[in-house]
């Protein structure tokens, strides 16, 4: 039996999905750019997702871009909204544990002189406002916080922190990566006082390669790509027409019965939660409960490497993470579990898990049972 449990890293395309796309490249592949029928067409798939996903997030239709996917619209945010917004002040604020797309992107405006706050997390890998509070200053113009981190699935207090930040003198931009949180929360920036918003396609069963970033009207947000003015200029570039409509109709598909399918996520992580806590020498890291991502898991196991139980757990066709597919194809030590505390010899011994739509019970049960059978054996061989 296969087990997927690495839905954080990628979702399997929906059937609707890929069907759309292929009808897309194969019969309605004009450019959205040309002026004749073939255009048109082409053109109709990009108004009908921006229709749909103004609807959905309850914004404009000229709020809405599409990128080549979550890290581009990351950068975008951070890197866009930073540079077009330096005369009002060169200070930014992000946390310790957010995504590389938006840490790394802060390193390179540091090197263009801007200066960055990295804020703390408690122990379940939450924000404290009042370390938010203290580090807001009259230079800070942007502040970034994952909705939903990709690694213990610890869900931030985004009202919370908007309501700070709208409550200073001066505007102070906040983008919010959604990349984990889109597709499982009904996300409504206007309400939720948020100025960008990222969402990337293939973490909700839509394609790799897509993405999208909410701009609200009025934020000043420079190109960081240059070409041929699509998009308002903002994002130049072919639009990629398949791309756009398969992420579309994923997300159409994810908030059909929305609030039966996250409590049947949350059953499924209760009933796995509740098996890790029956394994000698498991600790999992974060909140377990509703206040967390109905998703993912991090669990760490003293006494085993993460790869060697990783891949103990491959051939048993049980496919799971060591981390953020997104930092590297390399081991490494997590920035997100030392920012919560995570004891140093449990650093190197930990395993992402994370749930679909599509899991079942059956698999979780599976990946339950190999874990029973493999710790005590992989254990016993590291004494050695």
């Amino acid at each position: 039996m296969e087990a997927y449990l690495d839905n954080s890293a990628t979702t399997r395309c929906m059937e609707c999905v890929t069907d759309k796309m292929v009808r897309v490249m194969r019969e309605d592949y004009g450019n959205p750019s040309s002026l004749h029928a073939r255009g048109v067409e082409a053109e109709h798939y990009i108004k009908e997702a921006k229709a749909f996903f103004a609807e959905n997030l309850k914004v404009s239709e000229k709020e809405i871009y599409f990128t080549s996917g979550g890290t581009e619209s990351n950068n975008l945010a951070v890197i866009g909204a930073a540079l077009a917004n330096q005369r009002a002040g060169k200070h930014l604020i992000t946390t310790d544990f957010e995504h590389p797309s938006v840490l790394n992107a802060m390193k390179y405006l540091e090197g263009q002189g801007f200066r960055v706050t990295y804020l703390p997390v408690d122990r379940d890998g939450v924000v404290p406002l009042q370390a938010l509070q203290e580090a807001l200053c009259p230079e800070t113009i942007l502040v970034s916080v994952m909705y939903v981190n990709n690694e213990v699935g610890a869900v931030q207090p985004i009202r919370e922190i908007a309501r700070i930040l709208k409550g200073q003198e001066k505007k102070i931009l906040f983008h919010v990566d959604a990349i984990q949180a889109y597709g499982k929360y009904r996300i409504h920036p206007g309400r939720e006082g948020i100025d960008l918003l990222s969402v990337s396609g293939h973490k909700i069963h839509g394609p790799k390669g897509i993405g999208l970033l909410y701009v609200q009207e009025k934020v000043k947000i420079r190109p960081i790509l240059f070409g041929g003015e699509q998009q308002k200029g903002l994002r130049s570039g072919t639009e990629n027409v398949p791309g756009i409509a398969g992420i579309a109709e994923a997300a159409r598909a994810c908030y059909v019965e929305l609030d039966e399918k996250v409590d049947r996520l949350y059953c499924l992580k209760d009933r796995f939660t509740e098996g890790i806590r029956k394994l000698d020498q498991t600790v999992i890291n974060g909140r377990t409960g509703r206040d967390s991502a109905p998703h993912i898991v991090s669990v760490s196991f003293a006494g085993v490497r993460s790869e060697v139980l990783l891949h103990a757990l491959e051939e048993k066709g049980i496919y799971v993470s060591a981390g953020s597919a997104c930092s590297s194809n390399k081991p490494a030590v997590s920035r997100t579990l030392k920012a919560m505390g995570v004891e140093k010899e449990l650093l190197g011994s930990t395993l992402r898990f994370s749930f679909s739509f599509e899991t079942t019970e059956e698999e979780i049960d599976h990946c339950l049972g190999a874990l029973n059978d493999l710790l005590p054996m992989l254990r016993r061989y590291v004494r050695r």
